[in-house]
């Protein structure tokens, strides 16, 4: 029997990520973020990729795919196959697109799908990559059950995101904030307790905390920038409340310096069957 307490819970699962696909689809966010959310953009993705020794005869699901810039760019850096899923619709169709006019339309392929039950069967991927998204899914520890299962036996997993020590300010606590991959960050420790508790092992862990400032900062310019453009021209800006986004960007530039804040990556492997079975054989 379900009781309202699980109702309730669902209900707000539900809120979170409906309001993440919603903002990430937003317009004003592309041109605020740019084509690389993540902090660290494309060079982190870079270091990533090569720790998770990509190369062309790999398939690689990029979970959180957004508009397809990590996916696409990985294609062309290390010629890899790779399915990128995403729960927004038009970042699916908008990342299709720009796929198609790429380099290389054959190796990349976008699919609508939530990351707590992917669409995929059993032991597919070679490698996963989910950059600065783990921290807006409702049910972590689902999401990383369901990449140790659709990973194949001596694959690997590569996250970056944001992490948090401590209480945040009330500004950087409400469900928009969940959506910009801050009110549910965890401490370095909470990411490798997921990871470790669905099955993968840790390989490294790497602090890389000035990049989430930097991003910040870049946020600050674009978003004045944006303020001129949308008094002198037709700027389109709607949905954006800019004087909450300028309140809740000091609030994280604060975080940041007291470290509340930071940003790490990730790299853990699914255990290979035969190792397991050596292993046990010794026993």
């Amino acid at each position: 029997m379900t009781s309202a307490d699980d109702v309730a819970s669902r209900g707000l699962r539900t809120d979170v990520k409906s309001c993440c696909a919603a903002f990430y689809g937003n317009e004003w966010v592309h041109r605020l973020l740019g084509a690389s959310f993540h902090p660290g953009g494309l060079s982190l993705t870079s270091r990533l990729g090569a720790q998770l020794n990509l190369g062309p005869s790999s398939h690689l699901l990029d979970v959180a795919s957004g508009r397809g810039a990590t996916a696409i760019h990985l294609v062309q850096t290390f010629g890899c196959r790779v399915t990128g899923i995403d729960l927004s619709q038009p970042n699916i169709d908008e990342a299709t697109r720009l796929a198609l006019s790429g380099d290389r339309p054959d190796h990349v392929s976008f699919v609508r799908g939530d990351a707590e039950a992917l669409p995929f069967p059993d032991e597919q991927f070679d490698a996963i990559i989910c950059e600065c998204a783990l921290c807006t899914f409702p049910d972590k520890p689902a999401a990383c059950s369901e990449f140790t299962r659709v990973l194949k036996p001596g694959g690997m997993v590569g996250i970056s995101d944001v992490t948090r020590n401590g209480e945040l300010p009330e500004m950087l606590a409400g469900v928009p904030a969940a959506a910009a991959c801050i009110a549910d960050a965890r401490p370095v420790a909470g990411y490798i307790n997921l990871l470790e508790n669905s099955g993968l092992e840790m390989q490294s862990v790497e602090r890389h905390d000035t990049v989430l400032n930097d991003l910040l900062n870049q946020i600050r310019i674009r978003l004045l920038s944006a303020k001129v453009l949308t008094a002198t021209s037709d700027f389109d800006l709607s949905g954006l409340n800019i004087h909450i986004a300028q309140d809740m960007i000091r609030s994280a530039a604060y975080a940041i310096q007291n470290g509340t804040l930071g940003y790490a990556t990730f790299v853990a492997a699914k255990p290979r069957r035969a190792s397991m079975r050596r292993n046990l054989s010794r026993e």
